[in-house]
């Protein structure tokens, strides 16, 4: 059967807008533990919103353990799996428009989550109901699976596999296009810096908007009672290149301006020589670097004072051909004196084998549906293909687009909204078709 792919899209679009706005409506942050929501009340609202939609649709649906839901369509044990998530970040200040719901302004659609990841992971699950809608019939199980913690580490997937069989194959629509088949090993450091109890009592608290998901971008610290403060630009913390680093900023204007001197002059003398306009690592030692994966990304995302020290907060993303240990060693030689190097978060790098014939399959989808080169790619990013066996990552950005999520306005286009819903359909009828 030929299908106008586009034309059905078309066609539908205003219900999918609809339906987009209101799991869009819902603030899905990371919240307190309830009592049958695990990761707050905002993310437990979002799914069951969802699951609503999807039973309207005429899909099964289930809820597992609070934390992840699915949509099936068949009823084989085996399945093909789209795994998005629709938790979100918090949306922080200085919108345009209204963070939470969905808004369009000359054909782009801003709102929390339009691209990460209520927007695609929503283009999947009404691109299948369209194809169920054409009584198309597809060989294998397909299963939209929405998570609801993956902004926050991704613990809702354990809590899913422990009761679920993990896909045969699949993607998650939380990445880039083409098909992303290696993702860099993610380490987040807090260096610790001890300093003598007199020498910090000339600095206040720094106060600023500071978290691990993305370059600070206001930053302010008063030191002998007069306020310093800098104002840098906001960007995902794995794309620090396209951002402006208040951390860095601010050590670069207390330097200048001579307003600390001997240890805490030296301090942030060496913050600015390693780390400004330095995200590659080059200033540390570490710049690491493969064929696959590219250069090693580094961003400080947050400096604050802990009892006689300063803490500096590291997010390091390391090529796949190297090892936590290696960064680990390398960094420790090039820190302040007397300094104690934490890891407090680590992620493993991900390798799914390009030559796959599923990979194949995905790289062939995005050519003919969009004439662009479908090479398999690697990732800075992190997703659930980490956690979940047997799935890589595919779209929803295209090349090029980059640094739209977890900032202020986040943005997808109309047509590239569309052009991914096209993409996912056209993806599930080749993985469910074989």
């Amino acid at each position: 059967m030929s299908i106008d792919f586009k034309q059905v899209i078309a066609e539908n679009k205003e219900q999918f807008y609809h339906d987009l706005d209101q799991v869009m409506r819902v603030p899905s942050v990371k919240g307190t533990p309830a009592e049958g929501a695990p990761f707050g009340e905002g993310p437990k609202e979002a799914l069951e919103v969802v699951m609503e939609l999807a039973d309207r649709y005429g899909f099964k649906t289930e809820i597992v353990k609070d934390a992840v839901g699915f949509a099936q369509w068949g009823e084989d044990e085996d399945y093909i799996g789209v795994v998005g998530h629709l938790d979100v970040v918090p949306a922080g200040e200085g919108w345009s428009f209204p963070p939470f719901q969905l808004s369009k302004q000359a054909d782009r659609f801003y709102g929390r989550g339009v691209l990460d990841n209520k927007g695609p992971i929503m283009a999947c699950l009404f691109g299948l109901k369209l194809l169920k809608d054409l009584n198309i019939p597809l060989k294998k199980t397909i299963r939209i699976v929405f998570g609801t913690d993956e902004e926050s580490g991704s613990s809702d997937i354990p809590l899913y596999l422990s009761e679920e069989k993990p896909p045969i194959f699949g993607f998650t629509p939380d990445c880039k296009y083409p098909v992303v088949y290696g993702e860099r090993g993610i380490v987040n450091y807090e260096i610790l810096t001890p300093f003598a109890a007199n020498e910090l009592e000339v600095l206040g608290e720094f106060v600023g908007d500071q978290a691990r998901d993305h370059v600070p971008d206001d930053l302010s610290v008063t030191i002998n009672g007069e306020k310093l403060q800098v104002t840098g630009k906001r960007a995902p913390s794995n794309a620090p290149e396209l951002g402006e680093n208040a951390i860095t900023l601010l050590a670069e204007k207390i330097t200048k301006e001579h307003v600390v001197s001997g240890k805490l002059k030296d301090y942030f003398s060496w913050l600015v020589a390693s780390l400004a306009e330095k995200h590659t690592g080059e200033g540390l030692g570490i710049d690491f670097s493969d064929a696959d994966s590219g250069k090693l990304q580094v961003t400080p995302y947050e400096l604050h004072k802990k009892n006689n020290q300063l803490a500096l907060s590291l997010a390091i993303r390391y090529p796949v051909s190297f090892s936590e240990e290696e960064v680990t060693e390398t960094l420790k030689k090039h820190l302040p004196a007397e300094s104690e190097l934490n890891v407090v978060r680590r992620i493993k790098s991900n390798h799914f084998p390009k030559e796959n014939e599923n990979v194949q399959l995905l790289a062939k989808v995005y050519e003919d549906a969009t004439g662009l080169d479908g090479t398999p790619v690697t990732t800075t990013g992190a997703t659930y293909a980490r956690f979940v066996p047997n799935i890589v990552a595919f779209g929803p950005s295209f090349p090029g687009q980059k640094g739209i999520a977890h900032n202020q306005d986040e943005y997808m286009d109309e047509t590239d909204l569309l052009l991914n819903m096209e993409i996912y359909m056209r993806g599930i009828l080749a993985l469910t078709e074989r």
